[in-house]
C-alpha cells in the first residue's frame, strides 16, 4: 500500500535559530558527500522515469527515483540502455524506491506479494538501483509489541535477503507521531531506539534506516541518536519541517511543510548529524502538502529546490 494512499485512509492517523558554524567548522563541511534526490510523486509532480531525469538535470538534483515498475513493463535492453547513459553523462544516481511486498496484510496477501519480489529486485540490479524503503505503522490492532515484533522481522527479514542477493539495501522508516502510537490498541515502534530493535531482529546486515526529520522530531529523538548511526545504517533521508502552531505531540504524519518553512525543528542540527557520521546516499524532501501538491510540476520542482538549498545553508553547504 502506498504511504500516501493510507494517510488518506486511515482516520486515525489523518487525524492525528541557530548559530552559524564557526569557521572551522563550515571549512570541514564545504564538500558534502550525499546526493539531493527528486522523488516527483511525494512533492506533487507527475511524471515518468524518463521525464524525471529531464527534470533533475534542469532544476540541480542528483538523484531519482528508480521507477522500477514503469521499466518492467515499458522498457526494453536499449531504452534502458540509452536512459542510463544519460544518467552517467549528468553523474545522476538513483534514490530509493517503495517495497513492492505488502507485508502488513494477511499472510497469504505477504506471500503472493512476495513471490514477484526477486523479479522486482533483478530489474533493479539491471538498472544500477540499490535502495529499497518502507515504514513501519505504530500500532496494531490484534498483535501486541512482541507478537508484532516477530512477524515484522520475520517478512522484512525475508524481503531483505532476496534484496541483499542482488545488491539492494532495505530502509524502514519508523513514524514518531503520537497520534499514531495510540491510533490502535497496541502500541508499536515510534523511536530510532525501538526501530534499531526491530533491525536488530531481522539480522541483516543490509538493512536500515530512513531517517526522516519529521518523524526524528516528533519522536523527540536527539542529535546524539543519529551520532549513534553509521553511514551504512541510513538507506535514504528526508528532510521536512512541521506545521506551526502545533505543539510536537499534535504534529500529523501527512501534513508537514517543506523543510525551513517554519523552522520549528532543528534542521541544521539534524544535518550535522547526518554529515558528521559521513552519510553519502540520496535526501530528498517528503512534505505531504497540499500547497505544493497543487502547484504546476516545474514551479513545484522549483520551490522545492529552493527549499533544500535554503535548508544546506544553515550548514554552510550548497
Amino acid at each position: 500500500m502506498e504511504r500516501r494512499q493510507f494517510l488518506k485512509s486511515s482516520a486515525a492517523i489523518a487525524a492525528a535559530s541557530a548559530l552559524p558554524l564557526n569557521l572551522l567548522f563550515a571549512q570541514q563541511l564545504a564538500e558534502r558527500k550525499f546526493k539531493l534526490a527528486l522523488n516527483p510523486g511525494i512533492i506533487g509532480v507527475k511524471s515518468n522515469l524518463s521525464q524525471t531525469l529531464d527534470y533533475a538535470i534542469k532544476y540541480g538534483y542528483e538523484a531519482i527515483s528508480p521507477f522500477t515498475e514503469e521499466v518492467m513493463k515499458s522498457y526494453s535492453d536499449a531504452q534502458l540502455n540509452e536512459h542510463t547513459a544519460k544518467m552517467k553523462e549528468h553523474d545522476i544516481s538513483y534514490d530509493s524506491t517503495n517495497v513492492p511486498v505488502d507485508f502488513r496484510k494477511d499472510k497469504t496477501t505477504f506471500n503472493n506479494d512476495f513471490k514477484d519480489l526477486e523479479t522486482f529486485c533483478k530489474v533493479m540490479a539491471k538498472q544500477g538501483a540499490t535502495r529499497i524503503n518502507t515504514w513501519i505503522i505504530s500500532s496494531h490492532n490484534e498483535l501486541t509489541y512482541n507478537e508484532n515484533m516477530k512477524e515484522h522481522a520475520y517478512r522484512l527479514g525475508e524481503c531483505a535477503r532476496v534484496m541483499k542477493d542482488y545488491g539492494i539495501r532495505f530502509g524502514l522508516e519508523y513514524l514518531g507521531t503520537r497520534d499514531a502510537v495510540i491510533a490502535r490498541r497496541y502500541p508499536f515502534i515510534a523511536s530510532m531506539k525501538e526501530g534499531k530493535e526491530l533491525i536488530g531482529e531481522i539480522g541483516g546486515s543490509n538493512v536500515g534506516f530512513v531517517l526522516d526529520s519529521f518523524h526524528w522530531y516528533t519522536a523527540n529523538d536527539t542529535l546524539e541518536d543519529i551520532k549513534t548511526l553509521k553511514p551504512e545504517d541510513i538507506i535514504t533521508c528526508d528532510i521536512n519541517d512541521v506545521r506551526a502552531g502545533f505543539e510536537r505531540k499534535e504534529q500529523r504524519d501527512g501534513r508537514r511543510e517543506l523543510p525551513m518553512a517554519t523552522g520549528i525543528i532543528n534542521i541544521k542540527e539534524f544535518l550535522e548529524g547526518v554529515i558528521a557520521i559521513g552519510y553519502d546516499g540520496p535526501v530528498r524532501t517528503e512534505p505531504f502538502n497540499k500547497v505544493l501538491n497543487d502547484m504546476e510540476n516545474d514551479a513545484a520542482l522549483e520551490a522545492n529546490m529552493t527549499a533544500i538549498k535554503k535548508t544546506l545553508a544553515t550548514v554552510g553547504l550548497s
